[in-house]
């Protein structure tokens, strides 16, 4: 396929040549040593950005922020201005960071000695966007309460997640745990791990208000450690920042987005560079004549920004409005004079390992791009109104989510096809995998999962390619999640009780220790204790042994009985004080309770 680039970007800069006609001033504080390199280098905002938001800071990336050189950044309102340099962790990059944010609606010139992609003289322009307020809040309510939807333990009274029924046992489905984050959840919203049999394994609550996203297992640092996405929720977006624990649920870092943008729910993907992809939708006035709508609409333009997790600087931003027209959108303007119109919404970005291009998907293009991560460029777009490649009738998909290249080919796509907007476009949701032919210029149905009994998702959901080449799909809006094997059978499934959902669902084999001791709860009746313990987050405990006695100093062991689900009963004589320690299945030792007195609750 040949490249297809936006006319949107080149129009723009024609704007900004025209509107910056002044000459730049005063020098900004970005002074350095040395020669430039010879290769072209990436800057953001890209030359002739017209999305800019007040607060942007100016990216260089491809060469070291020693041989950046003098910098001049002049607005066309605002002035010159002065600010500080940051360099990248990698070492190949930097930016200026200006001290007094930009004015709404300007043009600002940047004058360089660099050679620039977009701008080989060194010398470009970006118009900054007139922002239109922060995301408004929105929200799920509450799944409507049914029996049984929400988990209760002795030990551990606090947690109140939502549970979960495996209606389909995993007798044939791979090995792992499962990662899901309820975000209508009647009791408490947040990440949570169960395992095969549909028992918690671990949960973290978010503060009242919030919900968490994108809940799964990643490497940072070559381990693998936790991620996920809490915030507030706005009219189908988020607003918060992305989380990093390790394998004993301790914070590593927290990614926020940059710019004076905040980070969405809808992708947080880390990558072997100790980068992260996320995604953040940034409301600002649009003239929307081009699909009968005012010349002062309120739009959500769609960034995708990749942020080095040290230094919290954006190594590469996208923005939907510079490349992707309102035209291509198959959203209606909406009724509200202040509602946010969202043409675009993106909800997915992976970055492919065999050409280094980014993936995103466009919910309301109904259409995945290859994205040229140096500059921006739409590569190629899969769908929609302006698909560059032929769609055969099957493969059309509508609303999508999660569109992913398969490692070690660029032939292939999977997609969660919701099918759903409304309006209905296809009677169910499927998980599509398409075959692609870049000769031909051909998109065609390779394989089709789909739920029995149907499913049909309006929102959300996400396919998974698992090491054993099964798939494994979270059904979005429908509380379900499932795995299907290469034959394309349904090998598991399972469900929230109660009519819940998880944005994404996934399957990964997890080891946790966390730093806390295990909790106990002990109640004393009829001359018999019954012992409460559970250990929210541990993978390798096997059994508990319960040490008992007259005093708080003087425990002795008494029995030894084998974990059962997160929370284990134990039975067994009257004891005035008692503890639990957990074994692993070498019998060795891996943490001990505090010690309780029967009747009060402990842990």
């Amino acid at each position: 396929m040949q490249p297809r680039s936006s006319t949107a970007v080149g129009r723009s800069r024609r704007v900004c040549g025209l509107a910056v006609a002044a000459a730049v001033g005063v020098a900004c504080a970005l002074a350095g040593c040395g020669a430039a390199d010879p290769k072209p280098i990436s800057v953001f905002p890209i030359p002739g950005s017209q999305v800019a938001s007040p607060q942007t800071q100016i990216a260089f990336r491809g060469i070291p922020l020693r041989q950046v050189g003098r910098v001049a950044v002049v607005g066309s309102r605002s002035g010159a201005h002065d600010g500080r340099r940051a360099a990248d962790s990698d070492g190949q990059g930097g930016s200026f960071l200006p001290n007094e944010p930009f004015a709404p609606g300007e043009v600002v010139t940047v004058k360089t000695k660099l050679d620039v992609r977009g701008a080989p003289r060194g010398e470009w322009q970006f118009r900054v966007a007139d922002p239109a307020g922060p995301v408004p809040r929105a929200g799920f309510p509450p799944a409507a309460r049914v029996p049984g939807d929400v988990l209760q333990f002795r030990s551990r009274a606090d947690l109140a997640p939502a549970s979960v029924e495996i209606t389909k046992p995993a007798a044939a489905a791979s090995g792992g745990d499962i990662f899901i984050a309820p975000q209508q959840a009647p009791a408490e919203s947040g990440p949570m791990i169960v395992d095969q049999q549909g028992s918690l394994v671990w949960f973290q609550a978010v503060p009242p208000g919030q919900i968490a996203s994108d809940f799964r297992v990643q490497r940072y640092q070559g381990k693998p450690v936790l991620t996920w996405w809490e915030g507030y929720l706005g009219p189908g977006v988020g607003v918060g920042e992305d989380v990093i624990d390790d394998a004993s649920y301790v914070r590593l870092a927290t990614v926020r987005a940059a710019n004076g943008l905040s980070a969405d729910l809808h992708e947080f993907q880390l990558t072997p560079r100790g980068t992260a992809l996320i995604t953040a939708y940034y409301p600002v006035y649009r003239n929307a004549a081009s699909v009968h709508g005012p010349a002062r609409q309120i739009v959500f333009d769609c960034a995708v920004q990749e942020i080095d997790v040290k230094t919290g600087l954006v190594l590469f931003q996208w923005d939907s409005l510079d490349h992707v027209p309102l035209a291509d959108t198959y959203q209606p303007l909406p009724t509200g004079a202040s509602a946010p119109f969202d043409y675009f919404h993106v909800n997915s970005v992976q970055e492919d390992a065999n050409d280094g291009t980014l993936i995103v998907s466009a919910r309301n293009t109904w259409a995945a791009y290859k994205i040229d991560a140096h500059d921006g460029r739409v590569i190629w777009t899969l769908g929609g109104k302006r698909s560059s490649f032929k769609m055969s009738s099957a493969a059309k998909f509508a609303f999508q989510h999660d569109a992913r290249v398969r490692p070690a080919t660029d032939e292939e796509v999977t997609i969660f096809d919701d099918g759903a907007g409304p309006p209905t476009v296809h009677g169910q949701s499927r998980g599509l995998t398409l075959s692609l032919d870049p000769q031909r210029g051909t998109a065609t149905v390779e394989e089709a999962l789909t739920h029995s009994p149907p499913l049909l998702a309006s929102y959300e959901g996400n396919v998974q390619s698992l090491p054993n080449g099964d798939q494994f799909l979270g059904w979005g809006q429908q509380p379900y999640f499932s795995e299907f094997n290469r034959a394309g059978q349904m090998v598991f499934d399972g469900r929230f009780i109660g009519g819940n959902s998880s944005y994404r669902a996934y399957r990964f084999p997890w080891t946790g220790t966390p730093r806390t001791r295990p909790a106990i709860s002990a109640t004393a009746s009829s001359g018999q204790t019954t012992v409460y313990v559970s250990w929210n987050g541990a993978t390798n405990v096997a059994s508990w042994r319960v040490l008992a006695g007259p005093s708080a100093t003087a425990l002795t062991a008494a029995i030894v009985a084998p974990k059962q689900g997160f929370e284990t009963q134990i039975d067994m004589p009257s004891e005035p004080y008692v503890a639990v320690q957990a074994l692993d299945s070498s019998g060795d030792l891996l943490a001990t309770s505090p010690t309780v007195q029967p009747g009060r609750p402990g842990g």
